[in-house]
């Protein structure tokens, strides 16, 4: 199992020449505070298809993530600020996360909730659950529900079963959203029985976290495969990081293979300020000059949502590039798709 044999210690790291002996001592206080997990499958995409080492870098500590920067935070976009009951965060009025369960198969470097999630942080008990249940039940704005965590395929199908069913049998939750990495990091993991759990509801949508085009492997591939043809829409969430995959290049590959895959790129996250990841983070204004860089050349089908996270839990907002200036009340210029300035005249101002 995938599980069984992943690589959750320094010994491990070194074991298989990660990490430098020299970087023990960094990387040991790294693990007393942020969890490790790689599996067998990102161990094997390290080993044979990392071109660049940009898979290892999402998921191998460094001693970078103790550097601390003074806006960095251990609850970056204020979850627990909007957590009514345990399990729940609504932030907005349509539309709630259900985290059923704090652990996941691998433990990104940058993750946004790594002060929350890793072995021996328990999810929600069948009390827990069943009053999360009620919040939704009782609130007949929620329209969909997001099952994120941890990652909700790491739970067990027949416990992903059940809670498909209980979300089903709430008339006014339109659709169900999951979160996941497993089928990107664990894919064995994604099995009939997986797929015969997420379809107990009837309007299922799958956004896997994808970084980098080495990551979608032949049996990635397959297992995508598997979701699209059971239809179950897919689409992709990345987190645009420095050295990784901030370049147009880069990004450019990777949103193709993923749309030939049949998964719609949905989310380009600017990275969240979570503690000890300064090092992955780009500055604002190399993400809209990336995003300026794939309109035109890259297919309309192909180009994700540039998104903040706002701090202090204000929610996402768009921030691509600006292609239209007002110049007065009925005119405007606008950034063509070749990089020209054009003038257009609005009849209607």
């Amino acid at each position: 199992m995938e599980t069984a044999h992943t690589l959750r210690k320094i010994d491990d790291l070194e074991r298989h020449k990660l990490v430098d002996a020299s970087e023990r001592a960094g990387i040991v206080s790294v693990l007393e505070k942020f969890s490790l997990a790689v599996t067998p499958h990102v161990l094997g995409v390290m080993n044979n298809s990392d071109s660049e080492g940009a898979v290892a870098a999402q998921f191998v500590p460094s001693v970078a993530e103790l550097q601390e920067h003074p806006s960095e935070s251990d609850d970056p976009i204020a979850d627990v600020k909007h957590s009514p009951v345990a399990g729940i965060i609504h932030r907005y009025s349509d539309r709630v996360l259900l985290n059923v369960i704090k652990t996941c198969a691998v433990y990104c470097r940058y993750c946004f909730r790594r002060e929350n999630v890793g072995p021996g942080n328990g999810g929600l008990t069948p009390d827990q659950l069943d009053a999360a249940i009620d919040y939704i039940k009782n609130d007949d704005q929620i329209w969909e529900v997001i099952l994120s965590g941890g990652d909700p395929l790491t739970l067990a199908p027949r416990r992903l079963s059940a809670v498909m069913e209980r979300l089903a049998d709430i008339s006014h939750v339109g659709v169900v959203r999951i979160h996941t990495r497993v089928p990107s990091v664990a894919p064995d993991k994604i099995t009939d029985d997986v797929v015969s759990a997420l379809k107990k509801h009837r309007a299922v949508y799958v956004v896997v976290h994808v970084n980098h085009a080495d990551e979608i492997t032949p049996q990635v591939a397959e297992k995508f495969a598997l979701l699209a043809d059971s239809g179950i829409p897919l689409m992709s969430q990345s987190v645009l990081l420095k050295d990784i995959n901030d370049n147009a290049t880069t990004l450019t590959k990777l949103f193709r293979t993923l749309l030939a895959n049949r998964v719609k790129p949905y989310y380009l996250h600017h990275g969240d300020l979570a503690k000890g990841t300064h090092h992955f983070r780009t500055s604002i204004k190399r993400g809209q000059e990336i995003v300026r860089e794939l309109r035109g050349p890259l297919s309309g089908l192909c180009q994700p949502h540039y998104v903040l996270d706002l701090p202090g839990g204000h929610g996402k907002v768009p921030i691509g590039h600006q292609y239209l200036e007002q110049l007065s009340s009925d005119t405007y210029e606008i950034d063509d798709v070749f990089g020209e300035k054009q003038t257009y005249v609005d009849t209607r101002g």
